[in-house]
This record gives C-alpha cells, sequence and structure tokens, in this order.
C-alpha cells in the first residue's frame, strides 16, 4: 500500500471510476464466457452515464470558472484531469478483456466476427440484411458548404467516411452515416456469429454515396451532456454549485468522441472541427465501440451453457399459493430478501387488494416499473373497480420519464388519483398502504422497502421486503401520504424516518449512542454509497471512541478508512457480482431496536433532496434474518474486495487452507435447501425450518 493519507474523504469521482473497475474485473474471474459479456456491457453503460453526467458537470464548473475544491481537496480541473488519465490506462485493461473472451468464444463455436472475416455464404446473409433491414434506415449525411454538420444526439453512432469523386479524384468530400439504435449493434448472421454492424455498413459505403469512391472510415460514437438529465439525481450537486450565482451552462455540449484506433487523421479533424472536444477526451480503440450493445449477444438460447444457470426466486412461508397474502400478514410480520425470495408476494398483495371487497384503499409510490407492470394493471383494476386509488408516479425518475408518464396518465384515465411530484424534492421511498374493513373498523396493511416495485429487476437485485399490519406504522404511513398529496410543513414521523428532516439526524444520533459505548460499540451498515460528509464525519469520530465500524459499500465510497486515530476501526469492503447489491440495512447495537432499512444511501441527494423512509425492524427472528444477511456478506471471500486508506480495493481473499465463500451463492444454496425442507415437511414446522442457524451453514 502507498504512503497512508490522512484527508478522510475520498474524491466521489475517483470512488466511483473504482467501482466500475471491480464491475470489470469480474472479467478476471473464473465465471462463465457469457457472463463476462454481461459485465463488459454493464461497464460500457456506467461509463457512458458516467461521462454525460459527471464529466459532463465537471466540465460545467471548469467553464463557469468554479474553483472551489470539497472535502476531499480536489478542484474540478483536478478530477478531469485525474479521470482521463485513469481512464485511458483502464481502456488497455477492456480491450485486453474483450480480445481474450472474443478468443475464448471462438473455442466454443461462437463467434464475434468483422464482416471481411466471414465466409463467402456468410456474406452474402450480411449483404442481405445490410439491404432489407439496414439501408432502409440508416441515415447518409454529407457536410460541405451547403449540408452543415448535423444535429447528432446524445451517444449517437455512425461512421465518419472520407470520399472522392469518381469523376474527379482531386474532389474530396466528408461525410457520415448515422446507424440508427434500433438495428443491432451485433447483428446475427448464423446462430453462432454476430458481426459488428459498423463493419458491413462500411462494405456498402460506396452504395450509400453512389459515384464517389471510399478513401477512408473510422466507426465513432459521441457522449453530450445529457441536458435535462444533469439538472437531476447524479448531478444535482453540481447544479446546487452553479445556481449559486452562476447561469452559465453549454446545453448539450459535447463531452467525449469514441472512434477507431487508427482512424484517418482527416477524419479526426473533420468530426473535431465541428465538435471541439478536449483531445484527451478523444477515446481511440481497438476493440468494438458501445460495448453496451453486447446485451443484444448474450441473450443466444444456443450458448446458455455458457451462461450461470439461474435461479428461481422461491416463495416460502407464510406466502405460500393458497393463503391469502393478508391473512399471512394478520398473523406475523414478515421479511423477505429478494432475489433469493419471490418477489410474487408483493404482487399479489396488490393484485389481491384491487379484487377483494373489503378494500377501501390503495396508496402507493412508483419510482421505477417494468414495462408491463402487474402492479400497475392490478391498480388500474381498482380504480375502475371504485376503490380509492392513490398513486405518486416519480416523473424525474432518470431515464424512466417516458415510462412513468404512460403510466401515470392510465392510472388517471380508469380514476385513480396520481400525484407527480413533491415540488423540489425527488420521491424515492418505497411504500404501500392499504386500507381494508375488518366489522366495523379499518384495518392497515404495509409495505415497505428497499426497492422499487419492479417484478423484473427484483430478479437481479438484492433488496428487502417488509410486511406488517403494526399498528405503531398505521398513523406514519397515512401521514406519509398525506404529505405526498396535501399541504404540510411538519415532515416529520414517529416511528418510521422520513428525509429530509429526519433519517440523518436519526442516524447521527445512533451514532453518537454508539460512540458512548467506546470499545463495546458496534455499526455495521450496508448501502449502495457513502458520500454525505457529516455521516463520514460522525462514522469517523465514532471510530476514534474505540467503535466497531462495518460497512458494505457496493458503489461510491467516500470515506478513507485506516487514518490511526481517525479511521483505523472502520472497515469497507464492496460486493460486486451476480446480483446487484441494492439493500440498504442498518444495524446499531445499542440503539433499540437496533434493526433498519431503507430507501436511502448516506448520500447528500438522499438524506437533504428527497423523500426517503428508513424503518425500524421490531421482530426479534426479523432482526435476526437480518443480522444473518449481514454477517455471511461480511464472511464473503469470494466477491468482496475490501477499501485501501489511498483509495484503491484489494480482492478479498480466504485465509490458508479455507474455502472460499460466495454469499450469493450461500443464499441460493440456503434458500434452496430450505424451500425443498419447507415442500418434504409440508411446511407444518415453517418457523424451524426459518431457523437462522441454517443460514450459515450453508
Amino acid at each position: 500500500m502507498s504512503e497512508v493519507n490522512n484527508n478522510m474523504f475520498i474524491n466521489r469521482e475517483l470512488s466511483w471510476l473504482r467501482f466500475n473497475s471491480r464491475v470489470l474485473a469480474q472479467c478476471e474471474k473464473d465465471i462463465p464466457l457469457i457472463e463476462k459479456l454481461k459485465f463488459m456491457a454493464i461497464y460500457s453503460t456506467n461509463l457512458d452515464e458516467f461521462y454525460m453526467i459527471r464529466v459532463a458537470g465537471l466540465k460545467q464548473l471548469f467553464i463557469a470558472g468554479i474553483t472551489a475544491s470539497g472535502s476531499d481537496e480536489m478542484t474540478p480541473l483536478d478530477q478531469l484531469r485525474e479521470i482521463r488519465d485513469y481512464l485511458s490506462k483502464e481502456q488497455v485493461r477492456l480491450e485486453e478483456y474483450y480480445q481474450n473472451v472474443v478468443c475464448e468464444l471462438a473455442r466454443e463455436n461462437f463467434f464475434i466476427k468483422n464482416y471481411n472475416d466471414l465466409d463467402i455464404d456468410l456474406r452474402d446473409v450480411a449483404d442481405d440484411f445490410f439491404f432489407s433491414n439496414i439501408m432502409p434506415i440508416i441515415v447518409p449525411i454529407a457536410v460541405d458548404a451547403t449540408h452543415p454538420f448535423p444535429h447528432l444526439n446524445n451517444l449517437s453512432f455512425g461512421l465518419a467516411v472520407k470520399l472522392c469523386d469518381q469523376n474527379n479524384t482531386e474532389s474530396i468530400k466528408f461525410g457520415m452515416i448515422r446507424i440508427s439504435r434500433v438495428l443491432p449493434r451485433f447483428v446475427p448472421v448464423s446462430e453462432n456469429v454476430y458481426v459488428p454492424i459498423e463493419t458491413i455498413v462500411n462494405r456498402h459505403v460506396e452504395e450509400i454515396f453512389p459515384g464517389y469512391s471510399l478513401i477512408s472510415s473510422a466507426p465513432f460514437r459521441v457522449t453530450r451532456n445529457a441536458d435535462i438529465i444533469i439538472e437531476e439525481e447524479e448531478a444535482d450537486d453540481f447544479m446546487m454549485i452553479l445556481e449559486q450565482g452562476l447561469k452559465l451552462r453549454r446545453k448539450g455540449a459535447f463531452v467525449r468522441l469514441q472512434i477507431a484506433k487508427d482512424a484517418d487523421i482527416d477524419i479526426v479533424d473533420f468530426l473535431n472541427t465541428h465538435m471541439k472536444i478536449f483531445y484527451k477526451d478523444i477515446y481511440e480503440y481497438n476493440i468494438p465501440i458501445a460495448l453496451d450493445g453486447l446485451w443484444g449477444v448474450v441473450g443466444n438460447k444456443n450458448f446458455c451453457h455458457l451462461a450461470l444457470p439461474p435461479y428461481t426466486p422461491k416463495t416460502l412461508p407464510p406466502f405460500d399459493e393458497n393463503t391469502s397474502v393478508f391473512e399471512s400478514i394478520d398473523k406475523e410480520d414478515v421479511l423477505i430478501f429478494h432475489p433469493y425470495e419471490s418477489f410474487d408476494p408483493v404482487t399479489k398483495l396488490v393484485k389481491e387488494a384491487s379484487k377483494d371487497p373489503k378494500v377501501v384503499s390503495i396508496r402507493m409510490t412508483l419510482y421505477r416499473v417494468e414495462k408491463n407492470s402487474p402492479i400497475i394493471q392490478a391498480l388500474i383494476d381498482a380504480a375502475n373497480d371504485g376503490k380509492q386509488v392513490t398513486v405518486m408516479v416519480e416523473l424525474k425518475a432518470r431515464f424512466d420519464e417516458e415510462n412513468n408518464l404512460h403510466w401515470a396518465k392510465a392510472l388517471e384515465n380508469a380514476g385513480a388519483h396520481v400525484i407527480y411530484g413533491i415540488a423540489g424534492f425527488k420521491v424515492h421511498a418505497k411504500i404501500t398502504q392499504i386500507i381494508r374493513k375488518n366489522g366495523d373498523k379499518l384495518k392497515f396493511y404495509i409495505h415497505l422497502g428497499t426497492g422499487n416495485y419492479n417484478g423484473s429487476s427484483a430478479k437481479i437485485y438484492t433488496d428487502i421486503s417488509f410486511f406488517t399490519t403494526d399498528e405503531s406504522f398505521v398513523k406514519d404511513t397515512t401521514t406519509f401520504f398525506h404529505i405526498l398529496s396535501g399541504y404540510n410543513k411538519n415532515r416529520r414521523l414517529n416511528t418510521l424516518s422520513m428525509s429530509p428532516m429526519q433519517i440523518k439526524e436519526r442516524l447521527i444520533e445512533m451514532i453518537k449512542v454508539e460512540e458512548s459505548k467506546a470499545s463495546e460499540g458496534h455499526i455495521i451498515a450496508k448501502m449502495n454509497a457513502l458520500v454525505d460528509s457529516d455521516m463520514i464525519k460522525a462514522l469517523c469520530k465514532a471510530s476514534k471512541a474505540g467503535v466497531k465500524v462495518e460497512l458494505i459499500v457496493r458503489g461510491i465510497c467516500c470515506l478513507r478508512p485506516g487514518i490511526e486515530g481517525i479511521s483505523d476501526n472502520i472497515r469497507v469492503i464492496s460486493i460486486v457480482g451476480k446480483y446487484l447489491e441494492h439493500a440498504r440495512i442498518f444495524y446499531f447495537k445499542h440503539s433499540l431496536p437496533g434493526l433498519y432499512i431503507s430507501s436511502a444511501d448516506w448520500m447528500p441527494r438522499n438524506l437533504e433532496r428527497r423523500l426517503e423512509l428508513m424503518t425500524p425492524i421490531y421482530s426479534e427472528p426479523l432482526k435476526e434474518k437480518l443480522k444473518d444477511i449481514l454477517r455471511v456478506q461480511l464472511s464473503d471471500t469470494s466477491l468482496a474486495y475490501e477499501l485501501q486508506n489511498d483509495g484503491r480495493y484489494i480482492k478479498v481473499m480466504p485465509k490458508d487452507g479455507e474455502n472460499p465463500i460466495n454469499n450469493q451463492l450461500v443464499f441460493e444454496n440456503y434458500f434452496d435447501k430450505l424451500y425443498k425442507s419447507v415442500k418434504k415437511h409440508h411446511a407444518h414446522d415453517a418457523k424451524e425450518l426459518l431457523a437462522t442457524k441454517l443460514l450459515i451453514e450453508s
């Protein structure tokens, strides 16, 4: 390790880059080849978002002349330099991984080949595809004195060309061919051969520009400042700085050019004369650009043996198929762990409520839902049936705006009361409240979660769902929905905690309680990101007092561990694996009830600029279940990386003689075993079978 750094803060952007490096590093592991393609696609998609939001934001700050540094003491220019240096070095790794995987796939009779490397028969197939599917859709663009340089949308992909007039070879022309996103990035020309689309287009340039000969060409892709998106979510911290007196914005400015290596310098100059991209933001590739298009390859059913076997989420007691969800929750609080436990009970709860004549009201927050959401359909059915349906649809959910607007209109048309947002805040809480007649009284059924109401993502994201009828939650959940739909300046709850007023305050209070216990104090917190400086200072203060702090932070972590006398009692790990770790679970040894789940990460945007919820868990068996989840993840020696003082992450390895522990595999095996045991015993002793010790023994 390099020399110890005594600044307790790690730069946010560099921490994110290291997270994406951990995603890419999965390609080094002994995992199936299709899984490696998936991780390259994820890496590429992540990097696109990073450039069009975070790098674009830093560029805005630099152009605006803002030199103030944050807690990590890096100015915008410092950060841009570090980012460019980091990514230029990492690109070498990406190219190496891609080339190795393509070679290994070829040994499995699965090929990604350029057009010129195809045999004659497959070239004919590619040619037929070009004339029937590509030629009618692509857009040939001339750029000269009478044809201005076109507007290129964010992430536009195409082929830049240098041509000469066949009747006058001295007449040089430049142009481009835009390749529509509706076309496959990698074209299947047989059951086992895919071709990068730009290599097919390149073969037919002279048919696209009749009368001209091709001199040279280069595939390219542009990234722009993400315009509207820049004002939301990932970039709202930049906007806050800019809005403090500076309004300079370069809307939609180009921020990155990706192009083939060894591209004709005249083509590069042609493009950049119009784009004016800083030369260090021009990335030249030896491999196909836009690897997010690999998602079109990984779904090939003929090569499912090269992917990890799919896991079937389990429906366990008390949510067996023949029992009403209402009856199950009436008996006890229930906590389920997705994707190992099925999301179906959540969907079933809303479906049952939509049909149950005793149900009078359904209230819900929706942040991201799948395109054909059974939950939305159930809400529409409930509204059509005359039930009172209130739905908060967050229209500012990044990249889901169009889908959410579609569902909001459908709900309104059915008669539901749709809330489109709270001025100045994004609603990120995940909550459902169902009110049902119970004789002459009303009974409340509540679901609180860490993840979205999205059955598709619930199969690949780890999240927690909590079901309860506990009276202590009833008033708070009602107040929460009244805050969403009416005028209410008192944004404080009693049992639940809500940001922006309470979550941060309560977390710091509980950290202080642990701090007062010195070496007896213990904090475990699992989240997606830790950025908030107040939270970092509080954790370091607790560490200084002797509190044991264990953090499971998947992505960005701005807390620097290992500073003697400040953060040397803090351990930070990140878990990257088959499933996206998305659950937020917090444990405080000396603060009752001690276990909490939440929709909120420990970032300023979650704690100060959003409506989020933190839920205490009172049931002892459910608390033990959460503790076991944390305990198993902290013991991982297969998927875990540990954060070092210098900001690097080191792979956690098993001790000599010990087998590696893959926490995600442990959970799969445990819930498989539990499901088989329940079926075998007909669930007559379900509580005993749900004993937590089995989880550890697995």
